[in-house]
């Protein structure tokens, strides 16, 4: 083994996937504007197993207050709301044949501060995520080191390079947190 078989892209991209989790994740919280990526995370028991909300409907904002679900089997229009009405999102589906139209309440300033507690507690879980590849990375150089197939000095220089991707991940993750707390405060 040498310097050449420690891969930092590898640890980039790990902790990329931490990124990704967290925007999908904030995603699904409601702001009081309807997005269709807040049904994202819904599960429906459709076919004998769970599936995702978009793989069985459509999912559309015809309005800033209002999510249009097209239910594509008549059969799992039930299946669907039900699925919908249980993801404690507090959403309440008017449904017309195939079409269900979700209204997007105004949330007050205490569910507001919730939300924001609830962004908190997903970008925390994204750091620690970031933290563990970091360690990761850094026990990999250690034991490369302890064989003697890299120096002390490489050792040093790809610690330095492992931090420097962990900072810019957290920072990209603290921004990313910092929009959406922003989104869910502005009225």
């Amino acid at each position: 083994m040498s310097i050449e078989d420690f891969d930092l892209n590898d640890i980039k991209r790990r902790m990329q996937g931490a990124v990704s989790v967290l925007k999908q994740e904030l995603g699904g919280l409601r702001t009081g504007r309807a997005s269709a990526s807040l049904l994202e995370p819904i599960q429906v028991d459709a076919y004998g197993t769970h599936m995702p909300l978009n793989q069985v409907a459509t999912v559309s904002v015809p309005e800033p207050r209002l999510l249009s679900v097209q239910v594509w089997d008549r059969s799992m229009v039930s299946a669907v709301e039900r699925a919908i009405r249980d993801s404690n999102l507090g959403l309440n589906p008017n449904t017309e044949g195939q079409v269900m139209r979700i209204r997007i309440p105004e949330l007050n300033q205490e569910r507001r501060q919730e939300m924001v507690k609830v962004a908190h507690k997903y970008a925390e879980a994204a750091r620690v995520s970031v933290r563990h590849v970091r360690r990761d990375g850094m026990d990999h150089l250690k034991k490369m080191e302890k064989d003697g197939d890299i120096s002390a000095d490489d050792l040093e220089r790809m610690s330095v390079q492992v931090q420097k991707a962990t900072d810019e991940t957290i920072a990209e993750l603290d921004q990313t947190l910092a929009h959406k707390e922003k989104e869910i405060l502005s009225v």
